[in-house]
């Protein structure tokens, strides 16, 4: 920013001293300061898979060398983990209790109307694409072989374990565990009819036959039964809708709750102050993790030859999904550029690509949405954990994808009734996948059971989901990063009558459009170390535009002035 300092000579002309501007270097060396972090992030990026692809030169690496490679990726891994339970729990009860009963169900209902819109929009533009590519061959299926009969899944049992732990029956062991229903064949003894006694004389001699006849029934050998039990694994979903009541009806107490709604926000901002401290050593994680992957893979070369066009038909499903759909939608609604509000969140898309976990990945969107594009920290608070949990665009994308190639490979032709349910199912599946690395193989059980495709052939795709389980988890950040830019555009008028209550005032009008979003040199006050800003553009010659003059001893003068301020006043009244 050039500042103009104007010198007060008599009554003759002012002298203007401008200093010089500032060279391109300059400005650039100031851009990666004030965004280091980012700056460390995408370098760490790019090392890790430069040192990944140069360790695979070398002969095979030790199995406990491959394991240190990843050590620090995975201490990162379980430091974010860590953090989910006390951020969500936090998050919901402090957005939710600033919000009153109305304002909270109408900004949950546009968040669910959008994550299930997005969704299907997702796993439709997958059936559109890998019809068309066709990807599958059946020769691919001798070329990588068969494994053993996976387990078949039944889309009642996933659909009532979905809502069991919806109503978790211990909020201790929902921290922990998930329930689900395991089917286990049990051998079946065969049916006894009739047993009777029979004696004889045998003939030649008086020697006596005893015997005993059974007569039995030759049913079924085996027999399905099913039984719940409890997984490993945090219920998120349990634990979101358990403190989303938890936050509405302290939200509805006011006053009387207000300690608790303190607590609760003291609680957010000292995890959130724990996340700027982790992000830090975060582009040292994701390089290690990155690195250790592409390190330890096998036979990459045939695996890309083998599989190679269905991994095209995912990354290009994903990316037109995540670089047009979404975008457009954002712009449809808000009328905002979509790709200022992409560098916002650049740090989060950066985080779940190396991270794999959307779950993992939800502290840095906090930060992303909150300190770089402004948007209200009660919106955050609600929407985030719920798409994080629910909002899976990318992974109904990539199942679509994966079961319409199954039933290629295997030459098995889809009537439009199946392709049809395989994008139903999907887009369901996708809600009930946890978010964590690989949820996505196992929800696919869903979809080939619904259809009747073999669900062996899923231990084909485990050789490349390594990438494209990065590759969907980043565009299901970057879905849930837009839902919360556009409820916030559809809740401004509610936020603003919410705080005109809470400070006895009559509320504002509510704003036509979205405001622009902050454009900031540096960090906010408050904002924490870790800070990431957008890059500004042209935010020089604005400043320079609203910086004031400033005269020497106008200060000293008081009201004064200079010898011509009289006349100036009085030609501004005519």
């Amino acid at each position: 920013m050039t500042n103009q300092v104007e010198l007060a000579m008599g009554d003759g002309p002012h002298l203007s001293l401008d200093p010089l501007p500032k060279p391109c270097l300059a400005k650039r060396c100031g851009w990666l300061t004030r965004n280091l972090l980012l700056t460390l992030t995408i370098l760490g990026v790019i090392l890790g898979a430069v040192f990944g692809g140069l360790l695979r030169l070398l002969p095979p690496l030790d199995e406990d060398l491959l394991v240190l490679i990843s050590f620090p990726g995975d201490i990162l891994m379980r430091m974010l983990k860590m953090l989910i339970l006390p951020l969500v729990i936090s998050s919901l009860i402090s957005g939710l209790a600033g919000l009153d009963a109305k304002s909270s169900g109408h900004m949950g209902t546009r968040a669910m109307v959008y994550y299930m819109s997005t969704t299907v929009l997702a796993a439709v533009l997958g059936v559109v694409l890998v019809l068309s590519i066709h990807p599958g061959d059946p020769k691919l299926k001798p070329a990588t072989g068969a494994a053993e009969r996976g387990e078949e899944v039944s889309s009642l049992d996933a659909f009532l374990d979905l809502i069991r732990n919806l109503f978790p029956e211990n909020l201790v062991q929902a921290c922990f565990q998930q329930v689900q229903t395991v089917s286990q064949k049990v051998p079946v003894p065969p049916q006894v009819l009739r047993q009777e006694n029979v004696t004889r004389l045998l003939p030649g001699n008086l020697s006596l036959l005893n015997a005993t006849v059974t007569e039995i029934s030759l049913g079924p050998s085996t027999l399905t039964q099913k039984r719940l039990e409890f997984k490993a694994g945090m219920n998120v979903l349990g634990l979101i809708g358990f403190f989303i009541a938890f936050g509405v009806v302290m939200g509805q107490m006011g006053e009387q709750a207000k300690p608790m709604a303190d607590f609760f926000n003291i609680l957010n901002e000292i995890i959130m102050q724990l996340v700027s401290m982790i992000m830090w050593y975060s582009p040292f994680g994701i390089a290690s993790l990155i690195c250790g992957k592409l390190a330890g893979l096998q036979d990459l070369e045939l695996v890309a030859r083998q599989l190679g066009m269905y991994m095209v038909t995912v990354a290009l499903g994903l990316l037109l999904h995540g670089a047009l759909v979404l975008p457009l939608i954002f712009f449809g609604v808000t009328r905002q550029n979509p790709l200022a509000f992409y560098a916002g969140i650049f740090q989060a898309w950066l985080t779940a690509l190396g991270t794999a976990s959307s779950a993992g990945t939800l502290p840095v969107t906090f930060r992303c949405l909150e300190e770089n594009l402004g948007v209200d920290r009660r919106v955050t608070r609600l929407v985030l954990p719920i798409g994080a949990t629910i909002n899976m665009d990318g992974t109904a994308l990539y199942e679509a994808v994966a079961a319409i190639f199954i039933a290629q490979m295997n030459n098995i032709a889809l009537d439009g009734g199946q392709i049809a349910t395989v994008s139903l199912t999907a887009t369901l599946a996708s809600v009930g996948a946890a978010s964590i690395p690989s949820a996505g193989l196992v929800t696919m059980l869903l979809i080939l059971t619904a259809v009747g495709l073999p669900t062996q052939d899923i231990s084909l795709l485990i050789a490349v989901d390594w990438l494209l389980d990065r590759l969907r988890t980043s565009i299901n950040v970057v879905g849930d990063s837009f839902g919360a830019g556009i409820v916030y555009y559809l809740s401004q008028a509610e936020l603003a009558a919410v705080d005109a209550r809470a400070e006895g005032r009559p509320p504002e009008p509510p704003s036509p459009k979205l405001p622009p979003l902050p454009n900031h040199q540096g960090p906010p006050e408050g904002a924490g170390p870790g800070y990431t800003a957008l890059p500004a553009a042209d935010s020089e010659e604005e400043e320079q535009a609203e910086t004031p003059s400033w005269e020497p001893g106008a200060e000293d003068e008081g009201p004064k002035g200079s010898p011509g301020s009289d006349q100036e006043e009085k030609q501004e009244e005519e």
